[in-house]
């Protein structure tokens, strides 16, 4: 039986979702990408609390006339100050299932770029 490309993206995301698993000291970075969207959040599974989010429909990123990648960027670093302001240095990155590639990877380097290490 032929598996649709949104059952095999969920089967690559269980498979991840049992090697990562994100802590107070070292959160997992997940992001989830729409068509038209992009959203990162730092969740601690120890807890089962968000730490900090970030997404293309936030105020701040919807007043810029910007293509999709450059939205990511923006969510990225927005993530990032986010992340220092609540004392967050280190996360585990969790792509979701989606390829580590076009706007995932952009939102990954501006991430990195605003002082978050994985």
């Amino acid at each position: 039986m032929t598996q649709s490309r949104k059952d095999k993206r969920q089967g690559i995301r269980y498979r991840i979702r049992k090697t990562i698993n994100g802590s107070a000291e070292t959160p997992r970075l997940a992001v989830f990408r729409s068509n038209k969207q992009i959203y990162a959040q730092l969740i601690d599974d120890n807890a089962g609390t968000t730490i900090a989010a970030a997404s293309s429909t936030d105020a701040s990123i919807t007043d810029k006339k910007v293509n999709k990648i450059e939205q990511a960027k923006l969510v990225g670093s927005l993530l990032g100050e986010k992340a220092k302001a609540a004392g967050v240095e280190s996360v585990k990155f969790d792509r979701g299932g989606f390829l580590y590639h076009g706007r995932i990877k952009s939102l990954a380097d501006a991430a990195r770029e605003s002082g978050l290490k994985f």
